[in-house]
């Protein structure tokens, strides 16, 4: 859906001058001491790091805050940043190619769009560019931003949530894996000829860190894991294309010249309801990408998170420490109350309806389904995980019928996470009740 520039401007502008300046509202004796008790110093949280805000969306009142001006490792609730900026820059197409023509001649650069035989998305056409064409030629000359983000894990490489990131991906930048008797067989079926047999105790298949060979133990395969990331390069990336068009590319790194076309393939919520209920990092990091190419024609996720930052975000009560689209990176930092702050402006430029359908929602939907479990759904948010940290950010409907937003962010706790988890059930039950 598309807003007019001003007009989201107007609201954002709104909306940041009222949380600058949060009155609080009074709880009654009960209700507080309540909560309190439910985070305080003889509850669960006491040991270990644990931040807290209750907001009220259509008072702008704070409710109840505790350590909401800490800051905390995100994890996946880093995506509702990354939803924020899609919304505001990218309004309601994916950002797919940019081009050029001459002769017989088609010269592209990708800006980031990930729907490229990836899940089951709407499919660019690129029959309907490329067709009239008989030589295709490939850039990645306006990438900036390497295919790992800051901070993300070496040893997730093999894993699906952590595939590359690159200007114009094709099956996600993933290797689809089956097993057939004791032995995978693969798509894209050019890596068939990679997989070698071996005798170490592993389980799955496994890439090699440095390149796109592959290794298994016959004697002790699985093939429960469905995908593993490949090792993307543009020299791959032309085969893979090729391949899939029927038509001839070449990788030629030549720079993007300001006299060119633009290319819009897919419709965008699609692929923020998949990004926020599934949680899928690649996703994530490609509207970053996306976001970055519309603003500057150029994919640089450091350039474009200073740019949101500095404009639309420039209000925020605390400023975070802000590096990908996905959470992956313990390196992002955000306070509770940065959270509620950021979740408040999404609420206010997405309609209801919207709003609901991108979020998890408790015992129903995403990664919420089989948590906070009720008759009647209460729980609406964005969770994020990690080893040690977990954080839960989004609306709440009480038994008064009010909807409030909130932030829940655990730190440093040696718990499991389905430990933590039982325990802020608790006190979301709380005050969904008291409330």
């Amino acid at each position: 859906m598309k807003r007019p520039v001003i007009f989201l401007i107007l609201i954002l502008s709104f909306s940041s001058l009222l949380f600058s300046f949060p009155s609080y509202s009074q709880l009654s004796r009960d209700q507080y001491q309540k909560l309190e008790s439910a985070l305080g110093d003889q509850s669960f949280f006491s040991g270990h790091l644990t931040g807290f805000m209750l907001y009220d969306l259509d008072s702008q009142r704070v409710l109840f805050e505790k350590n909401s001006q800490i800051r905390f490792i995100p994890a996946s609730t880093t995506k509702l940043w990354t939803l924020f900026s899609a919304t505001v820059v990218l309004q309601d197409s994916t950002q797919t190619i940019r081009y050029i023509t001459s002769g017989d001649t088609i010269k592209i650069w990708g800006s980031g769009d990930p729907t490229w035989k990836y899940k089951n998305f709407q499919q660019p056409d690129f029959q309907k560019i490329i067709g009239p064409y008989s030589v295709v030629v490939f850039s990645d000359a306006n990438q900036i931003s390497p295919a790992y983000g800051y901070g993300w894990q070496w040893d997730d490489y093999y894993y699906d949530y952590s595939a590359e990131r690159s200007p114009l991906p094709i099956y996600g930048n993933l290797l689809q894996v089956k097993k057939v008797e004791n032995r995978p067989e693969v798509f894209p079926s050019c890596f068939q000829g990679s997989i070698r047999t071996t005798q170490k105790p592993i389980k799955e298949l496994e890439r090699d860190f440095h390149s796109n060979t592959f290794a298994y133990n016959p004697a002790t395969f699985l093939g429960r894991e469905k995908f593993i990331p490949f090792l993307t390069s543009p020299q791959l990336f032309v085969e893979l294309a090729s391949a899939e068009i029927g038509k001839t590319w070449i990788y030629q790194p030549d720079s993007l010249p300001q006299d060119h076309k633009v290319f819009r393939g897919s419709p965008l919520f699609p692929l923020l309801k998949e990004m926020m209920l599934e949680s899928d990092n690649f996703l994530a990091e490609q509207m970053l990408f996306m976001v970055s190419d519309r603003l500057f024609g150029q994919i640089d996720t450091d350039r474009a998170i200073e740019y949101i930052l500095k404009t639309h975000l420039s209000d925020l009560p605390d400023t975070p420490k802000w590096v990908d689209g996905s959470g992956l990176s313990r390196h992002n930092l955000f306070t509770p109350r940065s959270m509620v702050a950021i979740f408040d402006k999404i609420y206010r430029i997405l309609p209801e309806d919207q709003l609901y359908e991108l979020l998890p929602t408790g015992g129903v939907s995403g990664t919420l389904k089989n948590s906070y479990q009720a008759a009647q759904p209460y729980i609406f948010a964005k969770t994020g995980t990690m080893s040690n940290n977990h954080s839960l950010v989004g609306l709440i409907k009480t038994k008064s019928g009010r909807t409030y937003c909130f932030a829940f962010m655990n730190s440093n706790y040696p718990h499991t996470a389905s430990a933590v988890r039982r325990e802020m059930e608790k006190v979301m039950v709380l005050v969904r009740d008291i409330l």
